[in-house]
């Protein structure tokens, strides 16, 4: 059975270089576990959608919140899927410095990335706009 869980948290270490390693990783791990999705990064703050198998998201989503790089991990939204929506990513990557702040505003009270301030419905609705608008970047 096919899962997505979408979560925000905030990071302990806002360097690229920290940001990088945690994409990297991702994109390691996940192919073999069957987990594909997407990280939106900015301010501080990352927004991830992860999908696969029921057993492979929970432990990944439990590792995620026992990890010393993130803090303030929050579920917004988990759901059983039909099909999965990022399935041409081991881990896409948005730069939310590098997206039109006109995207953002349309789905929030200010122009940047807030997860903690809107629903997992919306939050989702922003990844599928940025799927649509060829913002995801690191096909992998």
């Amino acid at each position: 059975m096919l899962v997505r869980l979408l979560y925000a948290s905030r990071a302990i270490n806002t360097q690229p270089e920290a940001i990088e390693g945690i994409l990297a990783k991702s994109r390691e791990f996940n192919p073999s576990s069957g987990i594909t999705g997407i990280l939106c990064y900015g301010g501080g703050i990352f927004l991830q959608a992860i999908e696969g198998g029921r057993s492979a998201v929970s432990e990944l989503y439990g590792h995620i919140q026992q990890d010393a790089r993130h803090k303030n991990v929050v579920l917004l939204q988990y759901e059983e899927i039909t099909e999965r929506r990022f399935s041409g990513w081991t881990m896409g990557q948005v730069n939310m410095e590098k997206i039109n702040h006109s995207i953002l505003l349309k789905y929030a009270e200010k122009p940047e990335l807030d997860p903690y301030s809107t629903s997992g419905a919306v939050s989702m609705a922003l990844l599928e706009e940025l799927m649509a608008t060829a913002s995801i970047i690191g096909r992998s």
